[in-house]
């Protein structure tokens, strides 16, 4: 089987699952309660994790989730891929959000995030921005789940980065909670702008916490080397291997 034919394959699937997996956690976010919907989005990424496996051919090979302790923390991730937050979801639980406001406006996957006590962030900011994060982090406080941000707020291409924004930092120091670095090479496989998926074993790796001290700018270097660093090292070897 081609490469074109594999990833033709692969996005059907993928759309399928989704699209299928939105009614199903939309319908489970109407029940009490959130566990029900954290089993449809686990779910949903267990699924999605065997589709990228038996489908595309992508297999992940996941390191470090002893620094996933029971005590809740702040997981600050690189962010390559549209598969990146599958993986997550897949293998974080109990898991909370950080997403931008621009996921709001597609009515089921809004729907979903509200009710999964997502804090929602915003690019235009004011009053009431501020207000929907004042009202996450309110949540949070009293939350025992695990919360994933992406600390550059955009996809990168394997080998780039954009600026990290310091919203991790006070998202770690308010909750008073250890930050979990992860590095990843996952776009050598899924990259976010090619429609073809190259069948291949890539990496996603906790590392170990780092944690949120008085000094913001020494933290903010800290994860960004931590986290940019080991990508570095798994980009390098899966590109030696590729």
């Amino acid at each position: 089987m081609t490469p074109l034919v594999r990833s033709t394959f692969f996005e059907i699937a993928y759309w399928l699952v989704t699209i299928s997996f939105a009614v199903i956690c939309a319908v489970l976010a109407v029940l009490p309660g959130r566990r029900p919907l954290s089993f449809g989005l686990f779910s949903y990424g267990r699924t999605m994790a065997f589709v990228m496996r038996f489908v595309a051919g992508i297999r992940i090979d996941l390191r470090g989730t002893r620094y996933l302790s029971r005590t809740p923390s702040v997981i600050a991730a690189k962010h390559q891929s549209w598969g990146d937050p599958l993986i997550m979801v897949a293998t974080v639980r109990p898991l909370a959000f950080v997403a931008g406001d621009h996921l709001m406006k597609f009515p089921l996957i809004g729907f979903i995030l509200k009710k999964a006590g997502a804090v929602v962030l915003s690019n235009q900011g004011g009053e009431a921005a501020r207000a929907r994060i004042e009202e996450g982090m309110k949540r949070l406080k009293s939350d025992k789940r695990h919360v994933l941000i992406y600390p550059e707020g955009h996809l990168s291409a394997p080998g780039e980065k954009h600026p990290y924004k310091k919203g991790v930092y006070h998202l770690a120091h308010d909750l008073n909670r250890p930050v979990v670095p992860v590095a990843t090479s996952l776009g050598l496989a899924w990259d976010r702008k090619s429609f073809v998926k190259r069948p291949r074993t890539v990496v996603v790796e906790f590392l170990e916490p780092i944690q949120p001290g008085a000094d913001k700018e020494a933290f903010m270097r800290q994860l960004e080397d931590t986290i940019e660093g080991r990508t570095a090292e798994l980009l390098s070897a899966g590109n030696g291997e590729g």
